[in-house]
Parts: C-alpha cells; sequence; structure tokens
C-alpha cells in the first residue's frame, strides 16, 4: 500500500482480527454444511467455477479493488481526488470506473456546475465485495 496506508493500534488490530475470524468460520461451517448436503460432482464443481469467473477477472483486476476501497473510505469521492489518491492515470481510471458501475459496484452522480462535478459512491454490492476482499487483502499482507 501507499503513504496513505492505515494503520491499527495494536488493540484495534486484537479486535479487528477476532472478528475476521469468527466471520471466516461461520462461512467455512456454512460452506461445509451446504457441501455435505449436496452431491457436488466434478462436473458441477468446473460450472460453478466457469460461472464466478468473470466475477474472479473483474474484482482482481489491477486497480478494482483499490478503486473501491478507496470510494469506501471517502464515502463519496470525485474522480480527480480518485486520481490523485492512487496515481492511477485518467483513461485507465476512467475505464475502470466505467466498468466497475457497469456491473453494479459504484454509482456516478454528476452535479450540475459550474464547475461540473462527478462523485462516485459504493453500491451495496460494492460496500459488500470490499468487506469480503478485506480478509483476503489483510491475511495476504500480514507476513
Amino acid at each position: 500500500m501507499s503513504a496513505t496506508q492505515l494503520t491499527l493500534s495494536a488493540e484495534v488490530r486484537k479486535i479487528v482480527e477476532s472478528r475476521m475470524a469468527q466471520v471466516l468460520r461461520g462461512i467455512e461451517e456454512t460452506f461445509a454444511a451446504i457441501i455435505e448436503k449436496q452431491n457436488i460432482t466434478p462436473a458441477d464443481l468446473t460450472a460453478e467455477l466457469e460461472s464466478l469467473e468473470t466475477v474472479f477477472n473483474l474484482i482482481f483486476q489491477k486497480w478494482s479493488l483499490e478503486i473501491l476501497y478507496t470510494v469506501m473510505l471517502k464515502k463519496a469521492i470525485g474522480f480527480s481526488e480518485v486520481k490523485k489518491t492512487l496515481g492511477v492515470n485518467s483513461r485507465t481510471l476512467s475505464d475502470k470506473l466505467k466498468m466497475l458501475q457497469t456491473h453494479g459496484y459504484i454509482n456516478r452522480t454528476v452535479t450540475e456546475g459550474p464547475p461540473l462535478r462527478v462523485e462516485y459512491t459504493l453500491t451495496t454490492k460494492g460496500k459488500d465485495t470490499v468487506l469480503l476482499a478485506l480478509p483476503l487483502l489483510y491475511y495476504s499482507s500480514a507476513i
């Protein structure tokens, strides 16, 4: 992460880790119960993975999670502020924002000017995606 990296106090980190562990256990138990009740064949598994491929490709593209995370931290943010915060070029940022909007992760609101102002906010889907990705990012960076 860049210079805007958030640091947590030891006490807050302990609380966050405890809650993440609790959520992950709940997900694991639910997933195990679903698998136990179903007779999942290799063909079923292949079909399920193929159905998720588009989402995986979208979310794990460069800048997608960074943009969603940035918008979540700011609640509402303009194009220029996202660009400045992430250091991404205008064309790439524009393309990623359009893609995230098309797939329902962010809302784009235009306020008439002058000057014309465009603001981005997360949809429920976008917020949930960031919140679900945080444990993965957290555990991946905790070396």
